[in-house]
Order: structure tokens, then sequence, then C-alpha cells
């Protein structure tokens, strides 16, 4: 891996345990699939949401976001961070939420510490602090994908890239904000208590979903909610529990997977495979069969398939 910011994946386990390597107490992600209230009430107490979608990069910057109004003396307020670097937008879209709940979830000693270095600059060097953190960097590292191969995400996206952008929604001091390092403020929405976060930030996501073609289906929703093998414990539900520590068990056998890599392990069972196809005298069907296979993802990938990982470029 580079000595710079890596790639990592939009996935709960990965998300819950960055911030637990962090320092952070009692915090969890959980997937949403369905932009429902009532399912995102469920999870409560909810912080924040990461949202991650296709970012347009043909779209020029303006005055005015397409939805709410920017809130330049909130930036100035609460904890927002310009994003000066590229592939550091997830980790920087959790931490937006995250510094900005200290007092209601125990973010631990390392990230106030930077929260109270930093908490005078203006967001532009935020952005430059939080870049350069090595602390930071190397636990959003750590849960990158290991490969033998250069990281091409680290080149500068062109127009025919399909480039993905991490952001953060949030309730702070009666406000919901979105919170995207790459535009000039913090993005208010209106009026919003804590409690009535499930039910406003969900009308503003449809609304920016809206704004793709009906084929755009490659999104991902991410809820930062209190642990929930709390809340199963002061209900008494054991079979919840035992669900939840069955949850943490896969996402550590999945993020200790992702530290490795298994290119030499997939160059030697596809050359037992040849040799088998060969010896049965199958090979050639067997190529053009994958052939055949490939094109057809291809025109569905041309169509509006689903993203799959590897095919993204993080903004």
């Amino acid at each position: 891996m580079s000595a710079g910011w890596n790639t990592i994946e939009s996935d709960a386990g990965v998300f819950t345990y960055l911030l637990d390597n962090l320092g952070v107490k009692d915090v969890q992600f959980e997937e949403l699939v369905a932009l429902d209230a009532d399912l995102l009430k469920q999870l409560s107490p909810v912080y924040g949401v990461i949202f991650l979608f296709k970012y347009p990069t043909g779209e020029k910057p303006t005055d005015v976001p397409k939805d709410g109004s920017f809130d330049f003396d909130a930036a100035e307020n609460l904890f927002f961070a310009a994003q000066t670097i590229q592939n550091a937008c997830g980790t920087q879209a959790l931490l937006s939420v995250l510094l900005n709940k200290d007092g209601e979830v125990e973010i631990g000693q390392q990230l106030r510490e930077f929260k109270e270095f930093t908490g005078a600059f203006p967001s532009d060097l935020r952005g430059e602090a939080l870049s350069n953190s090595e602390l930071i960097r190397d636990v959003h590292n750590s849960f990158a994908r290991s490969s033998p191969f250069a990281d091409e995400t680290q080149r500068l996206a062109t127009a025919d890239d399909d480039v993905y952008h991490f952001i953060a929604y949030t309730s702070i001091a009666g406000t919901l904000y979105e919170l995207d390092g790459l535009q000039p403020a913090p993005i208010s929405h209106g009026a919003c208590s804590f409690d009535d976060f499930p039910e406003k930030v969900i009308p503003v996501l449809q609304r920016r979903i809206e704004r793709y073609p009906a084929t755009e289906i490659r999104f991902n929703l991410l809820a930062m909610v209190r642990d929930l093998r709390i809340k199963a414990r002061e209900v008494g539900d054991e079979d919840w529990v035992a669900r939840e520590e069955a949850k943490r068990t896969d996402w550590r056998w999945e993020n200790s997977l992702r530290r490795h890599n298994f290119v030499g392990f997939t160059g030697e069972v596809l050359k037992g495979v040849v040799e088998a196809k060969v010896r049965e005298g199958t090979y050639d069907s067997w190529i053009e069969e994958a052939k055949a296979r490939t094109q057809k993802k291809i025109e569905e990938r041309k169509k509006g398939g689903g993203m799959t990982e590897g095919d993204e470029m993080e903004l």
C-alpha cells in the first residue's frame, strides 16, 4: 500500500472497526436497504448517516446548493473539514458525524485531542490536519484491500471514470446538516431535533437520489448508531445479543481477509483448473463460455447494472 490514503469499502464492518481502532466506544454502523424512516428509528439512537453515491464529475460548482442552503457561520461553530486529498472522504464523512457528537459518544482521547487541536482552524486547515494525521491515515489504510498491483485510484479522476463520494448527514444544535468536504460550507436542511432525525433525513436523501436516472442504483447508506448489543442487553433479548455477537465475528473475519493478498493462491488454483480442462479436452469450449459470460456482464453494466467492487474510484 502507498503512503497516502487508500480506497476503503463502504461496509458496516469496516466502518465499525475503523472507529473501534481509533478508540471510539459503543458505536457501530448498520447498512440500510431501504429509505424508510421507521426502519431507521428502530436503530435509535441514530447519530447520523453516511451516504455513498456516484459523483457527477462533469458538474460545475455553483454558489447555491441544489437542495438546502449553505450555512457559512456553522462552519466555524461545528466540526467541518474541507476534503483536501483523494480517497479520504469515507473516513472524513464518518468523522464529520462523530466529532460533532462528542458528549453523546465517547470518541476517545486521541480523537478528542485532534478535535481540540483543530477547533480554531478554518475548514481548509482542518482538512489539511485530518489528511496529515498519521493516526487516522494508518487506521484508515489498515482496512484497504491488499493488492500487489498499482493502486490506480491514486491518480486523478477523468470524465470517463466512475467516481464515488461519501458525505454525512446529522442533526447538530437543532438543525439537519449535510457535511460534504467538497462543498464550501455545511448545508442546512432546516430544523431537526435529534429524535426527529430519521423522519427528516429520509426526504432529503430521496430528493438527492431523484436527481439521477431511474436506472442508477449504485447508492449505499450506512447509519451510525449506538452499539446494538447494548440495546439487546437492556431489553434482555439473549437471542438478539447472540446475533449481534455473531455479526461482529463475521466482520472481524471479513476485515482480516481484506489484509491478505490472495493473488498467488488464485494463480495456483487457476493453473490447476487449466491443466484439468486440457486433460479433459474441454479447454477451448470453457474459454468461449467464459468470454460469453464476460460480454454479457459488460452489456448489463452499460445498461446501468449494480456497482461492483473494483469498478469504482473514490473521490
